[in-house]
């Protein structure tokens, strides 16, 4: 069992539906605040504050919060990508995964799918903001997809405010105020 603070202990298999994740945590000794996989300029401090709460959270809240941290960059997409399929494609089968009427495997064809967005895109903005959803989904696979995307959303903040950290700070706020939301 996972103890949250607002949320009653939480089973391994909803922790994760992944078994090697379940495995990890239980193999868990403590938590130890990740790095960056990316590149990016961030407030540290509150990075470190979301991964130790997304760690406490199901699965299923942690698709749902990483869905509402990644599709407001959707709006930089590229104007070819803005009304592509892909992106309802993506969103309806995460929610099917959420709802539990799909497999990990089906949710995983999606994702690639849904990730030619960014490789289609010719803006670094467009580019990082369809990673930051393309993670998002992927989500619904594995649990370490779920921070990963917010970094890119941290991205396409260094893109759009030519790093400033006073905006990186204000969407690590908003990414937990997301948070505090969903529990």
């Amino acid at each position: 069992m996972v103890q949250l603070k607002g949320v009653n202990s939480v089973k391994l298999e909803d922790y994760a539906w992944n078994k090697h994740e379940q495995k990890l945590k239980e193999e868990q000794t403590e938590f130890k605040p990740s790095n960056p996989k990316i590149k990016i300029i961030d407030n540290t401090e509150l990075r470190n504050k979301i991964e130790e709460a997304l760690e406490k959270m199901p699965q299923k809240l942690l698709a749902q919060w990483t869905l509402k941290v990644a599709t407001p960059y959707l709006a930089y997409l590229d104007d070819h990508l803005k009304d592509d399929s892909r992106i309802n494609l993506g969103i309806d089968t995460l929610q099917k995964r959420i709802d539990g009427s799909i497999r990990a495997s089906d949710l995983r064809k999606v994702g690639f799918v849904v990730n030619e967005l960014a490789k289609e895109s010719k803006s670094d903005i467009s580019k990082y903001s369809a990673r930051s959803f393309a993670q998002a989904i992927a989500t619904g696979h594995m649990r370490g997809h779920a921070l990963v995307s917010s970094d890119y959303a941290i991205k396409a903040i260094n893109v759009l405010t030519d790093n400033s950290t006073d905006s990186s700070t204000k969407e690590r706020e908003r990414q937990l105020n997301i948070l505090h939301e969903l529990i």
